[in-house]
């Protein structure tokens, strides 16, 4: 689900200041590293997660999660710094609450707990599994134009979501993406070959499955556009529909119905998820 949520009120996080805190754990984070001579990329390795998750976090648009305090703290040469935000980070996660707008809140919800996530996207890269440059020229090409307060606020909701990918145990999920959507470079080169390179760790974890559809299909079942089907925990499989700003959560299980079988057609016809991983990387390998 791409996701573009209109306007919308303040954050809490903004009202009870855990975004300030955030934010400056981020330059926390981006001096120690620089006092360390650690690039990025170094930092991601040495912590065993993504250059662009370190880069979001030195932004102040992702949160810099307690095991990653704990990992970075001697890694840094810290000295306990971190290790002693911990506690704080948790207290301010416990409270904080990504206030989306009211016609996108009850899908944020129901993604934040689902048991089971699966998507079908026809024109970008899905919310969840875009990195930061890529998101940011998704919100940047919006017409009307956001202000650059309303770029920086959809961005940090988008990024924010990902936190699903931390839970654990983790959902299973599965993505099909239109192989149109890997030929539109939103954000420019560079930034695409790193969006690339997110497809390809995202498609190797265990409880996801990423696949592509081939343009040359004469037969097509998705043509109404992206849907998501999500599983929430103790109720029936559930469906989201989103145009231009306006959203729907399908419960009626008869209605659900058809956007289960929709999908599995459209997962039958796609490549293989090792398939598309191959895909993914001799496209990568083009640019």
């Amino acid at each position: 689900m791409s996701g573009n949520p209109e306007e919308r009120p303040e954050r809490p996080s903004e009202v009870d200041g855990t975004a300030h805190l955030f934010r400056a754990l981020g330059k926390i984070i981006k001096k120690l590293r620089s006092n360390a001579r650690m690039s990025q990329l170094q930092l991601a390795e040495a912590t065993h997660c993504s250059e662009d998750l370190v880069s979001a976090m030195e932004r102040g648009i992702r949160t810099p999660q307690p095991d990653f305090l704990t990992r970075a703290d001697p890694v840094l040469g810290a000295d306990g710094i971190l290790i002693a935000a911990v506690e704080d980070v948790r207290e301010a996660l416990a409270r904080a609450r990504v206030r989306h707008p009211d016609w996108f809140q009850d899908f944020a919800d129901e993604e934040a707990r689902a048991l089971a996530l699966h998507h079908f996207d026809v024109q970008v890269i899905p919310g969840l599994l875009q990195t930061p440059a890529y998101a940011e020229a998704v919100f940047r090409h919006r017409r009307p134009l956001y202000d650059e307060e309303t770029i920086e606020k959809r961005l940090a909701d988008r990024l924010s979501r990902q936190a699903i990918f931390e839970k654990w145990p983790p959902p299973t999920m599965s993505f099909v993406i239109e192989e149109v959507v890997l030929r539109r470079h939103l954000g420019g080169t560079e930034a695409f070959k790193v969006q690339l390179r997110r497809l390809t760790e995202v498609a190797q974890l265990r409880n996801v499955h990423l696949q592509i559809l081939p343009t040359d299909f004469r037969e097509h079942p998705g043509l109404e556009g992206a849907f998501t089907l999500l599983t929430p925990k103790g109720r029936r499989e559930v469906a989201y529909i989103e145009s231009y700003g306006h959203s729907r959560l399908i419960t009626a299980p008869e209605e659900v119905r058809m956007y289960t079988e929709r999908y599995g057609i459209i997962r039958a016809q796609a490549l293989s998820p090792e398939e598309s991983l191959e895909f993914i990387e001799k496209t990568l390998g083009e640019l």
